[in-house]
Formats: structure tokens, C-alpha cells, sequence
């Protein structure tokens, strides 16, 4: 992006850089190893800013100038108090969008804003409602290549649109990165938005 940012993105995620883009924040993207696997008792909501965290603070190891914040920001999709995470085959993400189908989920992503000084975080929770649909559907959109690599394979922003009949939060945090919390974070930053 620019030889001087405003912050470091860890993610590579192009929906991410999408929104930062739209809120005027230079940025410049570093990589970040994290695993994202849930721990056992652990609630959505402390998976989503855990994970945040380290993505994060990995990503502040790979900076060479510690006085820029480093953003992370992970994203889930939850039903019935289980994450359905990305899918791990064709099989899983068929099982996942039939689970979904017809019902109101969760999505919960956190943000978190970390230098060498301080950590501040904030997590979005929005309600997706799905419309009834058929496994036929499923496979149908399965072959678009989009739902393989998506929180609960499917992506608001993409033909996954399709499937919801109504979102009631934040439609950017459905997408992995909130603009009102991120911007929120970024102000106690001192960051200029726009």
C-alpha cells in the first residue's frame, strides 16, 4: 500500500483490506502463522478475541517498526453454541449450509489493536437468519469454488447473499472486520480515519 502505514493487517483476507480501504486507513499486510483451533469450554466469544489476539501479536513479531499498532480480527459462525469453522470438505460444507438452512445464527468477530504498549479489543455479534433452502441448493453453490475456504462456508458478501433473509448487526462484521468497533479501536489509537 505506502512505504509509511498507518498500521500493520495481519490477514491476508481481501474482505478485510476491502473495509480498511473504505474506512481511509493505510495499511500494509503481515503475515501470521495462528492456529485456529477452539479450546475445550472455551465460548465463542473468547475464541473470536483469543484468536484476534494472537493473530495480532504473531503478526507484531514479523513488524520491524514497533510504533505502529498491528490489527487482527478472526471471525465465527455459531449455531447452537457450536463454531462452525471453515469447512474441511465438500461433505462438511453441505452439512454445515443444511444446518444453517432455514434458522438464525450468530456471527461473532473480534477486533483487536495491539503495539508494544497496550491491547484493546471488541467483538461484534450479529444475527443472521437463513431462508429455507434444499441440498440441491447446497451443491449448487458449492460448485462456485466460494464456500471452501468461509466461516461456516458461506460469504455475505459473495453468493452466499442469497441464502439470507435478514441480518440484524453489523453486515461489515458479518463480512470479518466490523467498521464501527474498528474504527472505534483505531481512535484510542490515535489513527486518522477517512
Amino acid at each position: 500500500m505506502t512505504d509509511v502505514p498507518q498500521i500493520y493487517l495481519a490477514s491476508s483476507s481481501p474482505r478485510r483490506q476491502e473495509l480498511l480501504l473504505q474506512m481511509g486507513v493505510l495499511f500494509q499486510v503481515v503475515t501470521q502463522n495462528v492456529d485456529e483451533v477452539s479450546r475445550a469450554e472455551e465460548l465463542p466469544e473468547d475464541f473470536v478475541i483469543r484468536l484476534a489476539l494472537e493473530k495480532a501479536q504473531d503478526g507484531l513479531r514479523q513488524t520491524d517498526n514497533n510504533n505502529i499498532p498491528v490489527l487482527g480480527s478472526d471471525t465465527a459462525v455459531v449455531i447452537d453454541n457450536t463454531i462452525l469453522g471453515k469447512p474441511q470438505s465438500h461433505q462438511h460444507a453441505i452439512e454445515m449450509l443444511m444446518r444453517l438452512s432455514g434458522r438464525t445464527h450468530q456471527v461473532m468477530t473480534g477486533v483487536v489493536l495491539v503495539n508494544q504498549q497496550q491491547a484493546l479489543s471488541a467483538v461484534s455479534i450479529s444475527e443472521v437468519t437463513f431462508s429455507e433452502f434444499d441440498r440441491e441448493m447446497c451443491e449448487n453453490y458449492w460448485r462456485t469454488g466460494e464456500p471452501a475456504d468461509k466461516a461456516g462456508a458461506y460469504a455475505v458478501q459473495g453468493k452466499g447473499a442469497v441464502f439470507i433473509k435478514n441480518i440484524n448487526g453489523s453486515y461489515s462484521g458479518v463480512m470479518g472486520l466490523p467498521i464501527f468497533e474498528t474504527a472505534q479501536l483505531l481512535k484510542q489509537f490515535n489513527i486518522n480515519l477517512l
